[in-house]
Protein backbone atom coordinates (compact mmCIF):
# COMPACT_ATOMS: atom_id res chain seq x y z
CA UNK A 1 0.00 0.00 0.00
CA UNK A 2 0.92 3.22 -0.80
CA UNK A 3 1.47 6.39 1.89
CA UNK A 4 0.85 9.65 0.79
CA UNK A 5 3.78 11.91 1.60
CA UNK A 6 3.86 14.04 4.50
CA UNK A 7 3.18 17.59 3.05
CA UNK A 8 5.99 19.83 4.31
CA UNK A 9 5.24 22.62 6.96
CA UNK A 10 6.18 26.33 5.79
CA UNK A 11 8.27 27.57 8.08
CA UNK A 12 5.89 30.69 9.34
CA UNK A 13 3.72 28.31 10.21
CA UNK A 14 5.31 27.29 13.04
CA UNK A 15 3.68 28.40 16.60
CA UNK A 16 5.39 30.40 18.71
CA UNK A 17 6.73 29.92 22.21
CA UNK A 18 4.58 29.74 24.93
CA UNK A 19 5.13 33.55 26.32
CA UNK A 20 4.81 34.90 22.81
CA UNK A 21 1.08 33.13 22.57
CA UNK A 22 0.17 34.17 26.27
CA UNK A 23 0.69 37.91 25.17
CA UNK A 24 -0.83 38.05 21.93
CA UNK A 25 -4.27 36.36 23.80
CA UNK A 26 -3.98 38.76 26.51
CA UNK A 27 -3.86 42.01 24.31
CA UNK A 28 -6.43 40.39 22.35
CA UNK A 29 -8.29 40.36 25.80
CA UNK A 30 -7.68 43.58 26.80
CA UNK A 31 -8.85 45.22 23.27
CA UNK A 32 -11.84 43.23 23.29
CA UNK A 33 -12.32 44.45 27.22
CA UNK A 34 -11.44 47.84 26.32
CA UNK A 35 -8.59 47.64 29.23
CA UNK A 36 -6.11 49.67 26.63
CA UNK A 37 -5.49 51.51 23.59
CA UNK A 38 -4.10 50.49 20.16
CA UNK A 39 -0.63 48.87 20.43
CA UNK A 40 -1.40 47.90 24.31
CA UNK A 41 1.00 50.40 25.56
CA UNK A 42 1.30 50.40 29.31
CA UNK A 43 3.44 52.52 31.74
CA UNK A 44 5.44 51.16 34.49
CA UNK A 45 5.93 52.54 37.71
CA UNK A 46 9.17 51.67 38.19
CA UNK A 47 8.04 50.19 41.63
CA UNK A 48 8.14 46.18 42.03
CA UNK A 49 5.60 45.80 44.42
CA UNK A 50 2.98 48.07 42.00
CA UNK A 51 3.87 46.88 38.77
CA UNK A 52 3.22 43.14 39.90
CA UNK A 53 -0.25 43.95 40.75
CA UNK A 54 -1.05 45.44 37.10
CA UNK A 55 -1.49 44.13 33.55
CA UNK A 56 1.98 43.28 31.78
CA UNK A 57 3.25 45.26 34.61
CA UNK A 58 2.14 48.69 34.00
CA UNK A 59 -0.47 50.99 34.11
CA UNK A 60 -2.48 50.50 30.47
CA UNK A 61 -2.64 53.57 28.54
CA UNK A 62 -5.07 54.71 25.76
CA UNK A 63 -8.30 53.75 28.93
CA UNK A 64 -9.57 55.54 31.80
CA UNK A 65 -8.80 55.33 35.34
CA UNK A 66 -9.99 56.87 38.30
CA UNK A 67 -8.19 58.63 41.07
CA UNK A 68 -10.27 59.63 44.45
CA UNK A 69 -9.24 60.79 47.84
CA UNK A 70 -10.19 62.85 50.73
CA UNK A 71 -6.63 65.00 50.45
CA UNK A 72 -6.20 67.35 47.59
CA UNK A 73 -2.74 67.50 48.06
CA UNK A 74 -1.89 63.44 47.60
CA UNK A 75 -4.60 63.49 45.06
CA UNK A 76 -3.36 65.79 43.04
CA UNK A 77 0.20 64.78 43.40
CA UNK A 78 -0.28 61.49 42.62
CA UNK A 79 -1.95 62.56 39.16
CA UNK A 80 -0.02 65.04 38.27
CA UNK A 81 3.05 62.64 38.34
CA UNK A 82 0.94 60.39 35.65
CA UNK A 83 0.34 63.06 33.46
CA UNK A 84 4.02 64.58 33.65
CA UNK A 85 5.09 61.41 32.21
CA UNK A 86 3.26 60.85 29.41
CA UNK A 87 2.88 64.92 28.87
CA UNK A 88 5.40 65.98 25.61
CA UNK A 89 6.10 68.93 23.98
CA UNK A 90 4.99 67.48 20.47
CA UNK A 91 1.83 65.69 22.71
CA UNK A 92 1.10 67.21 25.82
CA UNK A 93 -1.26 67.07 28.74
CA UNK A 94 -4.86 68.82 29.16
CA UNK A 95 -6.12 69.53 32.64
CA UNK A 96 -9.39 70.54 32.92
CA UNK A 97 -10.13 72.12 36.37
CA UNK A 98 -13.02 73.65 38.41
CA UNK A 99 -12.72 76.58 40.14
CA UNK A 100 -9.25 75.80 41.31
CA UNK A 101 -5.73 77.57 40.29
CA UNK A 102 -3.12 75.29 39.09
CA UNK A 103 0.35 76.37 40.96
CA UNK A 104 2.97 76.28 37.58
CA UNK A 105 6.22 76.52 39.96
CA UNK A 106 4.60 72.97 41.85
CA UNK A 107 3.37 70.91 38.46
CA UNK A 108 6.88 71.64 36.84
CA UNK A 109 8.59 69.23 39.71
CA UNK A 110 6.43 66.91 38.17
CA UNK A 111 7.33 66.94 34.58
CA UNK A 112 4.36 69.55 33.98
CA UNK A 113 6.57 72.41 32.35
CA UNK A 114 4.47 75.07 30.46
CA UNK A 115 5.68 73.26 27.13
CA UNK A 116 3.57 70.08 27.89
CA UNK A 117 0.43 71.20 29.66
CA UNK A 118 -2.59 72.64 28.64
CA UNK A 119 -5.16 73.75 31.39
CA UNK A 120 -8.90 74.89 30.70
CA UNK A 121 -10.76 75.80 33.43
CA UNK A 122 -14.85 74.49 33.23
CA UNK A 123 -17.09 76.21 35.71
CA UNK A 124 -20.10 73.55 34.94
CA UNK A 125 -19.99 70.23 35.67
CA UNK A 126 -21.91 69.75 32.19
CA UNK A 127 -18.46 71.85 30.48
CA UNK A 128 -15.87 69.93 32.22
CA UNK A 129 -17.70 66.65 31.07
CA UNK A 130 -17.95 68.05 27.83
CA UNK A 131 -14.33 69.19 27.34
CA UNK A 132 -13.10 66.25 28.80
CA UNK A 133 -15.08 63.54 26.29
CA UNK A 134 -13.77 66.11 23.27
CA UNK A 135 -10.53 66.20 24.35
CA UNK A 136 -9.93 62.13 24.69
CA UNK A 137 -10.89 62.02 21.20
CA UNK A 138 -7.64 64.10 20.19
CA UNK A 139 -5.17 62.20 19.20
CA UNK A 140 -2.59 65.08 20.00
CA UNK A 141 -2.98 65.20 23.11
CA UNK A 142 -0.91 62.31 24.93
CA UNK A 143 -3.53 62.35 27.83
CA UNK A 144 -6.40 63.90 29.88
CA UNK A 145 -7.29 65.17 33.11
CA UNK A 146 -10.94 65.84 34.08
CA UNK A 147 -11.51 67.48 37.93
CA UNK A 148 -15.24 64.66 37.71
CA UNK A 149 -16.79 63.72 40.61
CA UNK A 150 -20.05 61.27 41.07
CA UNK A 151 -19.76 60.57 37.34
CA UNK A 152 -22.36 57.70 36.63
CA UNK A 153 -21.65 54.65 34.73
CA UNK A 154 -23.20 56.19 31.26
CA UNK A 155 -20.94 59.32 31.42
CA UNK A 156 -17.86 57.25 32.56
CA UNK A 157 -18.18 55.06 29.41
CA UNK A 158 -18.67 57.61 27.02
CA UNK A 159 -15.35 58.94 28.09
CA UNK A 160 -13.48 54.91 28.04
CA UNK A 161 -14.87 54.89 24.54
CA UNK A 162 -13.43 58.43 23.56
CA UNK A 163 -9.94 57.30 25.15
CA UNK A 164 -10.09 54.13 23.27
CA UNK A 165 -11.01 55.49 19.95
CA UNK A 166 -7.77 57.94 19.82
CA UNK A 167 -4.89 56.25 22.09
CA UNK A 168 -5.63 59.26 24.03
CA UNK A 169 -5.43 58.47 28.11
CA UNK A 170 -7.69 59.75 30.19
CA UNK A 171 -7.91 60.34 33.95
CA UNK A 172 -10.98 60.96 37.00
CA UNK A 173 -9.79 63.40 39.63
CA UNK A 174 -12.06 63.34 42.27
CA UNK A 175 -11.25 64.86 45.29
CA UNK A 176 -14.08 64.15 47.54
CA UNK A 177 -16.10 60.96 46.41
CA UNK A 178 -14.80 59.08 49.57
CA UNK A 179 -16.47 61.51 51.76
CA UNK A 180 -19.13 62.49 50.07
CA UNK A 181 -20.27 58.63 50.25
CA UNK A 182 -19.19 57.81 53.61
CA UNK A 183 -21.72 61.11 54.85
CA UNK A 184 -24.07 59.48 52.40
CA UNK A 185 -24.06 56.24 53.66
CA UNK A 186 -24.39 54.67 49.96
CA UNK A 187 -21.91 52.97 48.11
CA UNK A 188 -19.93 54.46 45.34
CA UNK A 189 -21.42 53.94 41.72
CA UNK A 190 -19.96 51.82 39.16
CA UNK A 191 -17.57 53.72 36.72
CA UNK A 192 -16.09 52.02 33.05
CA UNK A 193 -12.66 53.17 34.42
CA UNK A 194 -10.14 50.55 34.12
CA UNK A 195 -8.25 51.36 37.16
CA UNK A 196 -8.85 52.76 39.98
CA UNK A 197 -6.95 54.30 43.05
CA UNK A 198 -7.26 55.80 46.37
CA UNK A 199 -4.80 58.18 47.67
CA UNK A 200 -4.31 59.17 51.51
CA UNK A 201 -1.89 61.31 53.55
CA UNK A 202 0.91 59.03 55.35
CA UNK A 203 2.34 60.69 58.89
CA UNK A 204 5.83 61.32 58.00
CA UNK A 205 9.50 60.17 59.34
CA UNK A 206 11.97 62.36 60.66
CA UNK A 207 15.39 61.79 59.87
CA UNK A 208 16.44 59.36 62.57
CA UNK A 209 13.16 57.10 61.35
CA UNK A 210 13.72 57.21 57.49
CA UNK A 211 16.46 56.66 55.21
CA UNK A 212 15.57 59.56 53.03
CA UNK A 213 16.82 62.74 54.69
CA UNK A 214 14.48 65.78 55.33
CA UNK A 215 14.24 67.82 52.52
CA UNK A 216 16.10 70.59 51.61
CA UNK A 217 14.55 74.12 53.39
CA UNK A 218 11.95 71.91 54.69
CA UNK A 219 11.09 72.23 58.68
CA UNK A 220 12.82 70.51 61.29
CA UNK A 221 11.35 66.87 62.64
CA UNK A 222 9.51 66.46 59.39
CA UNK A 223 10.82 64.02 57.12
CA UNK A 224 9.69 63.35 53.01
CA UNK A 225 6.14 63.35 52.37
CA UNK A 226 4.41 60.23 52.57
CA UNK A 227 1.33 58.46 50.47
CA UNK A 228 -0.62 55.45 50.93
CA UNK A 229 -1.38 54.26 47.64
CA UNK A 230 -4.76 51.95 47.10
CA UNK A 231 -5.39 50.39 44.16
CA UNK A 232 -9.24 49.57 44.87
CA UNK A 233 -9.61 47.90 41.48
CA UNK A 234 -7.64 47.14 38.06
CA UNK A 235 -9.14 45.45 35.06
CA UNK A 236 -6.86 42.39 34.42
CA UNK A 237 -5.04 43.48 37.68
CA UNK A 238 -4.82 42.97 41.44
CA UNK A 239 -5.61 45.24 44.09
CA UNK A 240 -3.12 46.05 46.45
CA UNK A 241 -1.90 49.12 49.02
CA UNK A 242 1.10 51.17 49.23
CA UNK A 243 2.74 53.20 51.14
CA UNK A 244 5.19 55.32 48.95
CA UNK A 245 7.58 58.03 50.21
CA UNK A 246 8.51 61.37 48.46
CA UNK A 247 11.82 61.83 47.73
CA UNK A 248 13.42 64.25 45.04
CA UNK A 249 14.43 61.80 42.72
CA UNK A 250 11.46 59.76 42.39
CA UNK A 251 8.95 57.44 44.34
CA UNK A 252 10.20 54.60 46.67
CA UNK A 253 7.50 51.79 48.74
CA UNK A 254 8.38 51.95 52.01
CA UNK A 255 7.17 48.53 52.88
CA UNK A 256 4.39 46.60 54.23
CA UNK A 257 1.65 49.83 55.31
CA UNK A 258 1.17 47.68 58.61
CA UNK A 259 4.62 46.85 59.63
CA UNK A 260 6.62 49.24 57.58
CA UNK A 261 9.68 47.08 56.65
CA UNK A 262 11.40 48.63 53.91
CA UNK A 263 11.57 46.74 49.89
CA UNK A 264 15.15 47.41 48.75
CA UNK A 265 15.15 48.68 45.08
CA UNK A 266 11.53 49.72 44.70
CA UNK A 267 11.73 53.37 43.05
CA UNK A 268 9.55 55.72 41.40
CA UNK A 269 11.88 57.79 39.22
CA UNK A 270 11.00 61.11 38.67
CA UNK A 271 13.52 61.85 36.65
CA UNK A 272 11.98 60.41 33.58
CA UNK A 273 9.23 62.82 32.98
CA UNK A 274 11.26 65.42 30.85
CA UNK A 275 11.96 62.25 28.65
CA UNK A 276 9.85 61.56 25.38
CA UNK A 277 7.03 58.94 26.25
CA UNK A 278 9.34 56.46 24.46
CA UNK A 279 12.24 57.16 26.49
CA UNK A 280 10.34 57.21 30.35
CA UNK A 281 9.54 53.48 30.92
CA UNK A 282 6.87 53.16 28.69
CA UNK A 283 6.39 49.59 27.17
CA UNK A 284 4.58 48.17 24.62
CA UNK A 285 2.96 44.58 23.63
CA UNK A 286 1.80 44.73 20.17
CA UNK A 287 0.13 41.45 19.58
CA UNK A 288 1.74 41.14 16.24
CA UNK A 289 5.13 41.00 17.05
CA UNK A 290 4.87 38.92 20.31
CA UNK A 291 7.17 36.18 21.02
CA UNK A 292 8.77 37.05 17.84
Amino acid sequence: MSTLPSPSVPADSVPRDRAGVLADLRARIRRIEGAGGEGGWTLPFGVEAIDAHLPDGGLPLGCLHAVTAEDPGAGTGFAATLLGRLATPKAPALWILRGRDLYAPGLAAYGLTPDRLVAVRAVRAVDALWAMEEALRCSALSAVLGELEGLDLTASRRLQLAAESSGVTGFLLDLGAGMSSRRSGRPEGLSAAVTRWRLDAAPSQDEEEDRAPRPAGGLPGLGAPRWSVALERCRGGRPGRWTLIREEEGWRDTGDPDTGEPRAGNRWQMSDTRQSSRESGLSGHRPAAAGR
